[in-house]
């Protein structure tokens, strides 16, 4: 596995940025944190003025389609509501503070309590009619109420879409100062410049007295000019790395020093995998201690995950059957053989199964394998190559469009896969794994993950592993969720299928 360690080869993936000429700074704020508050104001305005448009269509939908187009002395009260629900959404979610910062831009927590917004509405209408006892149509709080918040939902994913696709153009960006060793340095701007939709452009490091410096990019200074640095470079975040001589009383003060800008001081926990809701900080004895929670590997949720993906799969096979019979006879023409591919993969807890694909490659594929494993373009024990000769024409297509893996379906359907899992492993990878990378195997494996829309046959053996044990460790529903919205977008780009 490669080291992180390899300092000289990371260097040529950083080019050095130019030299920023130090902002002249406005009292009690900074320049670069003003920037930043211009354009994160606005993300939220658009977002209010989305909400309010949804609760305007949602509250006009219900009503037509209950009432249609005539007010009477009835529906007058409904029509009330209607023009009520787009101040109550925004109200709600304001209370759910789905407008805070801290929770919008990359990750779950936005949607999750946007969801709890939603059903916390459903909730009170239903409560407010009962103590009431008034005479609530329910199928228009079925339809109001429900559609607003999906609405809502699809609105914020769009907006979230819309500013990742300004941040790869390098706009919308946070200017980071990162404080910590040489190698912790190296490995998170790697990380970083590689998912620039976490918005966070590192522009220098202060690194500690008597290293080498050799990071990729300008140094100012040691640990002890981390709050002069973010002058010397106009930034607005500092990430302070996990090491030993940044103890709690240097963050401390370093912390006061930014206060006065408020520039964001971000501290970057060895606990890189393990989720928020997994963590709780609880006091002892006046400490502030880190409580970790144990992943929820089993349980109601578990039980819950398998219901949504065997029903899941029967649904998508019962609508996409067309397609796969439409595929099944293309693979047919195009080259002599069977329709599905079987080849023999890990599961869950080390359990060979049958895994089904449709067949991209010509027959003898698996004896040509030998001829071709010098061409191996990944690292680890995967084997990929990206014009494989031994891939058939209507193969490339399917492989493209990830139409090969949609028999795995049957495999969600049989409780041997998941919709959302990590890559389903073949036994000689599994035979070469190291002993933490068979965490994976503690989960059924899944159609997609987390390795499949972050880039999938592009990444290293090394990242492809650090996704799936995040799953495995952080696993929810909501999560899923995200994944799957995510995979429609990594197929429409055919990103790293090959």
């Amino acid at each position: 596995m490669r080291q992180l360690w390899d300092v000289e080869d990371d260097l040529d993936l950083f080019p050095t940025p130019l030299p920023v000429r130090p902002s002249r700074r406005s009292p009690g704020r900074h320049v670069a944190l003003s920037r930043r508050a211009a354009w994160e104001s606005r993300y939220v305005r658009r977002l209010l003025l989305g909400d309010l448009l949804v609760g305007v269509a949602a509250g006009a939908l219900a009503f037509e389609v209950r009432f249609g187009q005539t007010v009477t002395s009835y529906n007058r009260v409904y029509l009330l509501l209607s023009l009520l629900l787009p101040a109550l959404l925004v109200g709600v979610l304001a209370l759910h503070r789905t407008y805070e910062g801290r929770f919008l831009y990359v990750g779950t927590d936005e949607y999750q309590r946007v969801i709890r917004a939603g059903l916390s509405l459903i909730a009170a209408a239903a409560i407010v009619s009962y103590a009431l006892d008034l005479p609530t149509a329910r199928f228009y709080v079925l339809v109001a109420l429900p559609v607003a918040t999906a609405s809502a939902l699809a609105v914020r994913f769009a907006a979230r879409k819309h500013l990742h696709r300004a941040r790869e153009r390098g706009e919308c960006l946070r200017r980071v100062i990162v404080v910590g060793h040489e190698l912790a340095v190296v490995h998170i701007t790697r990380q970083l410049r590689r998912e620039r939709y976490h918005g966070l452009e590192v522009v220098g490091a202060c690194l500690p007295a008597g290293g080498d410096g050799n990071v990729g990019l300008p140094v100012y200074g040691t640990f002890d000019d981390a709050a002069d640095a973010v002058d010397a470079a106009a930034a607005d975040t500092v990430i302070v790395l996990s090491c030993p001589e940044l103890d709690g009383d240097a963050l401390r003060r370093l912390a006061w020093r930014l206060e006065r800008d408020e520039v964001d001081l971000i501290v970057a926990s060895a606990l890189v995998d393990v989720a928020g809701d997994r963590t709780t900080i609880r006091p002892v004895d006046g400490l502030p201690m880190l409580h970790v929670e144990h992943p929820r590997l089993e349980g109601g949720a578990r039980v819950v995950k398998e219901v949504v993906d065997r029903v899941g799969a029967a649904v998508l096979l019962a609508l996409l059957s067309p397609l796969l019979l439409t595929l099944a006879v293309r693979i047919r023409r195009d080259s002599p053989g069977p329709v599905f591919f079987r080849q023999v993969r890990v599961g869950r807890d080390g359990q060979p199964f049958v895994m089904y694909k449709f067949r991209s490659m010509h027959l003898d594929a698996e004896a040509r394998l030998a001829e071709i494993r010098h061409l191996n373009e990944h690292d680890g024990v995967l084997f990929k190559v990206r014009d494989d000769p031994r891939v058939t024409p209507v193969g490339r297509w399917l492989r493209r469009l990830s139409l090969d893996e949609l028999p795995q379906l049957f495999n969600v359907l049989r409780g041997q896969m998941s919709l959302v899992g990590p890559r389903p492993p073949l036994p000689e990878e599994v035979a070469a794994y190291a002993d933490d990378v068979r965490r994976r195997l503690a989960v059924k494996p899944g159609m997609t993950g987390l390795w499949q829309v972050s880039g999938r046959s592009d990444l290293p053996w090394e990242e492809a592993v650090r996704l799936d044990l995040r799953y495995v460790e952080n696993w929810s529903l909501s999560f899923d969720l995200v994944i799957m919205a995510r995979t429609v977008s990594a197929v429409a780009r055919s990103a790293g299928a090959y």
